[in-house]
Formats: C-alpha cells, sequence, structure tokens
C-alpha cells in the first residue's frame, strides 16, 4: 500500500447505488508513548476453541505468575504457573486446557499469592462444538493507530459485544525490522486501554501487513523480518505461528465460521511460485500445502480466507496485493472448484477504503467469490484507492470503521451477514450471504 500520508476524507463516498453522507471531522492524533516497564499489559484473551484458551500479559516484572481459571457457576479453579523473564521481554503466554465447550470461565493473575489483575471483565467464554448449530459475531478491521478515533473503535467494537475479534494488519504501524523498534511498538499499541478492554473477555486473532512486517510494501526478503516474527510471537497469544519457524499463519473456528488467517508477507518474493515456477511465490509452498490440508478438512459453513492485502481487484492502481500474484490466487479458486469445497468469502484490509466484490467465478470455483475489504480503524482515507471496478457492490470511503460479521447456522440455509459500522456506531453499508449461495454448482 501507498505511505501512510494520505489526508483524512470528512465525507462518505459510495459506489454501487450507496448514497453519500456528511461525516463529523477527524480525531486528532496522539503521540504513541512506551508504557512505564514496571506496568502490567493486559491480560488479553488470544487463540480461543472448544476445550482450550489463551490468555497473555506483559507482567511487572521477571519472576512468576499463576493464572487462576475457574468455570461458571461454582467450577474448581485451574492453577498455571508461568515465569516472565527478561530475555522474552516479560511476556507470559498460558494456555488452558481441559475446558468445556460453550462455556463461560472468570480468571485472574496473581503474584505470591496476590491479586495483581483481577476485574469483572476478565472472562473467557470456550467456543460452541462445531457439529452443534450456533450463532457468532465477529468484528474485523486493519489499520490502526494508538489515536483517539482508533480508540473509539475499540469501545464501538466493545459495544457491539463480539464473540471474537480479527485485526489484518497494519496494527500496529512500525515499519522497522530493528528489534527494539519492534518492541516499543508492540508495547505502546499493547499499552491503550480501550484496546487492553476489548480483548479482556474476547479472544483475538492477527496477521500482519506491510507496516507491522517490515515496511511500505515490503516482501519476504526484507533484512531482519526474524526480529518482526520474534516480537509478534511475544505479543500475539496464538496457538500457532506459521509451522513453528517460519511465518504466522494460523486457523480458528467459532462457530459456523472457520477462520484461515494468512501470511502474505513472509514467504512473498523469497522464491518460485508452487503455481508457476516462472513467478515468485506470495503463500509459500509451506502454507500452501497447509492451506489445502486445512480447507479439505474443514465443516464449516462458512471458510473465511484473511489476509492483509486485497485479493484481485482488477482497476485498482495497487500493485501490493493479490493482483500482483495472480497465479496463485488462480491456483486456489481452481482447488476450491476441483474439490468442490463450499462457503469460500474472502477478506482484505490495507487500503483505507472499505469494498465489497463479488467475482464472476462459477465456472472454476462453482460460485461467486466475495471480498470483503475492512479498512481503516484510524482517520486516513485513501479516495484513489476506491476505484470503480465491474464486480463492485458495496463501498465506503470512511474512516475510523470495521466490519460485524454475524453468521448463524441456526437457521436453514446458514446465513452471513456483514455491516460495515464506524466508530458513531452507524452502518455505513451491509452485505448478505446464504450458504446456499456458495453451494458449487455443476
Amino acid at each position: 500500500m501507498k505511505p501512510d500520508s494520505s489526508q483524512p476524507l470528512p465525507r462518505r463516498e459510495f459506489i454501487g447505488g450507496m448514497m453519500a453522507l456528511g461525516s463529523a471531522a477527524l480525531a486528532s492524533q496522539m503521540p504513541a508513548q512506551s508504557p512505564p516497564k514496571e506496568s502490567i499489559l493486559g491480560p488479553i484473551l488470544g487463540h480461543s476453541d472448544e476445550t482450550s484458551a489463551m490468555v497473555w500479559m506483559r507482567a511487572p516484572s521477571a519472576g512468576e505468575f499463576t493464572l487462576e481459571v475457574t468455570a461458571e457457576p461454582g467450577g474448581t479453579p485451574q492453577l498455571l504457573k508461568q515465569t516472565a523473564s527478561e530475555k522474552d521481554d516479560l511476556c507470559v503466554h498460558w494456555q488452558v486446557k481441559d475446558l468445556q465447550p460453550a462455556t463461560r470461565h472468570r480468571y485472574r493473575i496473581l503474584s505470591d499469592g496476590k491479586e495483581i489483575a483481577s476485574d469483572a471483565t476478565q472472562v473467557l467464554s470456550t467456543a460452541p462444538k462445531a457439529d452443534v448449530p450456533a450463532k457468532v459475531r465477529m468484528v474485523i478491521s486493519s489499520c490502526a493507530k494508538e489515536d483517539e478515533g482508533s480508540r473509539a473503535v475499540w469501545k464501538r467494537m466493545a459495544a457491539e459485544n463480539p464473540d471474537a475479534v480479527l485485526l489484518i494488519g497494519d496494527t500496529p504501524y512500525i515499519d522497522s525490522t530493528e528489534l527494539e523498534v519492534q518492541t516499543q511498538r508492540h508495547q505502546a499499541f499493547a499499552a491503550v486501554p480501550e484496546y487492553q478492554e476489548l480483548l479482556r473477555s474476547r479472544p483475538c486473532w492477527w496477521t500482519w501487513d506491510d507496516h507491522d512486517f517490515a515496511g511500505n510494501d515490503s516482501s519476504g526478503l526484507a533484512a531482519g523480518k526474524e526480529n518482526s516474527r520474534l516480537v509478534f510471537t511475544r505479543y500475539r497469544p496464538q496457538a500457532t505461528h506459521g509451522d513453528g519457524a517460519e511465518g504466522i499463519y494460523t486457523s480458528f473456528r467459532r462457530g459456523p465460521v472457520e477462520v484461515f488467517v494468512l501470511d502474505t508477507r513472509w514467504f512473498s518474493m523469497t522464491g518460485p511460485s508452487f503455481a508457476s515456477s516462472h513467478k515468485p511465490t506470495m503463500l509459500g509452498q509451506k502454507q500452501w500445502e497447509w492451506l489445502q490440508k486445512s480447507l479439505l478438512a474443514s465443516t464449516a459453513p462458512f471458510k473465511l480466507l484473511a489476509c492483509g492485502v486485497i485479493w484481485d481487484d482488477k482497476e485498482n492502481t495497487e500493485s501490493d496485493d493479490w493482483g500482483t500474484y495472480k497465479h496463485e490466487l488462480t491456483a486456489i479458486q481452481k482447488f476450491i472448484g476441483e474439490h468442490k469445497i463450499p462457503g469460500v468469502i474472502l477478506m482484505g484490509g490495507d487500503i483505507h477504503a472499505s469494498r465489497v466484490l463479488r467475482y464472476p467465478t462459477k465456472k472454476v470455483v462453482g460460485y461467486d467469490l466475495v471480498q470483503f475489504i475492512a479498512s481503516p480503524i484510524h482517520g486516513k482515507t485513501i479516495p484513489t484507492l476506491n476505484v470503480y471496478n465491474p464486480d463492485l457492490v458495496r463501498s465506503a470511503v470512511e474512516p475510523h470503521v470495521f466490519l460485524l460479521v454475524e453468521a448463524d447456522s441456526t437457521v436453514s440455509p446458514p446465513a452471513f451477514n456483514a455491516t460495515l459500522i464506524n466508530k458513531a456506531g452507524e452502518h455505513v453499508f451491509s452485505y448478505h450471504l446464504t450458504a446456499d449461495e456458495l453451494q458449487p454448482k455443476a
């Protein structure tokens, strides 16, 4: 994406029959500051599934800390000890196992038997069983700072009472692979009170885009990318980070939605593509094999392929996206079609404009693929990237936004609805799909 230097657009621009509306003035920017070393960052929740959950904290000092988790009502407390050390920047990850599906738990953190983090909002809830009809609410967006507008979005997200949060890149802006800079920026981002409050009781998953990976439009050839990955793994409590040595891709399921969180930076430009030996890769061979295996195994009515960059957007002037790796996008589409995989939906961010595109892919995939683009959480929009496209069905140049995704498998056919919401709680646009629309046709 182009450098984040565009001017805020104090109005909305809609394409596809949407109406132009006024907008309030943008919030002022706030300088990022590192938190005091002795302060606690968190706790926040990371990966969660039917029987386990992850809790993260950056401790105030080195030492042993205990996480206490108690099922409601009246469960037996489960105690887990972890040690915070300077070599890990005092970041602590607890993985709580042997939990019951669809169960609410209280948790608190102790040091030397004394509470250091205990709040009424410290609640973790496990996912419902995959084969049980359920409803899920998930908020998704990209491009956030530590400014007033972004903090207002975190509050609005919490007000929507989501079951899960997905952040797909440029969260935060770093533009460096130096270990010290990466660490300072992640600390400052994690110190935002509204961000902590949102994730204190809601599991979150993350991927990176260019500005939090290395720099604008950066690829896997970026020097020092190992530092970026090291700090990401310290501050992002995910069950898996790529293959354990490279990349940060992961996946999770919540109710009727399974999300495959792709890494479109680490492997890009590092070798020949699995789809064409004469062209560069984006996903890399290992991630491609993981994605194929994961899609084949998924039983979710809706399968969300989420990444920081946008997917194919024919008329866009942006070159740092899937359009540059058309050969791998085509390979994904052919794989979905050949194996008759239903329910695939695309999700991207990055471009500081929000869009919905519906592609005529029935011949290859068996149904039309739909892409949602959600950006930005902060206040700077890029109107020039909100271009005409024959496949465009919704569009808005709007600051401080996120998608609220609501999926429901208790109805027939299962329903998927995505609504773009701004920091004031206004519904900018919506788009609705059913599982029947995402079934392969002969």
